[in-house]
């Protein structure tokens, strides 16, 4: 099976960035299969990107490489990476975007990028993906190991990512994230959410959970466990975020 390379970037469609990477990789390893993740990550945005990794990479078949280049600080001290975890490789920058991979690993191997045999031999100090995440990620589809491309790392960067706290018989959260739909995405996590369930966020108050979207007639807010695994606050066809400030208090009463 041709092996597979995933990328999510914040570079957008408009411009060659995307395009040069996929150059790179090409012309190390024809075989190559790309994939698109999603290149509409917010500039600059390293925890939007940690997070949309966290969302899809274990759907993918072990062995897969997933490239993320989401890098304000790229030309600046701070260290390009690959690490493995239970089969899949990542590669990218380390400032936080694997945050979540760490998290939620029982175990992982990071190595630090530095043998020039596989990277290209002019790097420029404003388009890294092209010339060091992109070759990297060719050599390894061929079959070269993490271990091969430096010393090991053992203290990465993590971003400070908040988690609920559970008061008494409440959920005390927040938003972390806003998909394209306007659902809000909380940090409380399925499990600790009840059917009967009393969800309080800002000045509103939502009865229960709901199973689907179609449980609430157009237009209302509801409360749902999203396909992340977090409580979602969502309105049926419509958008949260609209509705709802993102900054408003979230409490959710567990004991209904």
């Amino acid at each position: 099976m041709n092996p597979i390379i995933t990328l999510t970037t914040d570079f957008g469609l408009k411009d060659h960035y995307v395009g040069a990477m996929k150059g790179v990789i090409l012309s190390i390893n024809p075989a190559a299969r790309i994939i698109d993740i999603s290149h509409e990550i917010p500039p600059h945005d390293i925890f939007k990107g940690a997070f949309t990794l966290r969302n899809f990479y274990r759907y993918f078949p072990k062995e897969t490489i997933h490239v993320a280049v989401v890098d304000p600080g790229v030309g600046s001290t701070r260290k390009a990476i690959a690490l493995e975890v239970d089969g899949n490789i990542f590669v990218g920058p380390d400032n936080g975007v694997f945050t979540f991979i760490y998290r939620e690993s029982k175990s992982y191997s990071i190595y630090e990028i530095k043998n020039p045999k596989y990277i290209l031999s002019d790097i420029s100090f404003t388009f890294q993906g092209r010339d060091i995440f992109a070759p990297v990620a060719a050599h390894l589809s061929l079959g070269v190991s993490v271990g091969d491309l430096g010393k090991r790392l053992r203290k990465p960067v993590e971003l400070p990512i908040k988690e609920s706290e559970v008061r008494r018989d409440e959920i005390i959260g927040e938003v972390i994230y806003i998909d394209s739909f306007g659902n809000l995405v909380t940090n409380i996590p399925a499990e600790l959410v009840k059917s009967g369930s009393r969800i309080y966020i800002g000045k509103r108050i939502i009865k229960g959970l709901s199973k689907s979207y179609a449980d609430v007639i157009k237009g209302k807010l509801l409360a749902i466990v999203g396909s992340s695994g977090f409580l979602e606050i969502s309105v049926n066809r419509g958008r949260a975020c609209d509705v709802i400030k993102v900054n408003d208090e979230l409490r959710v009463k567990i004991k209904g």
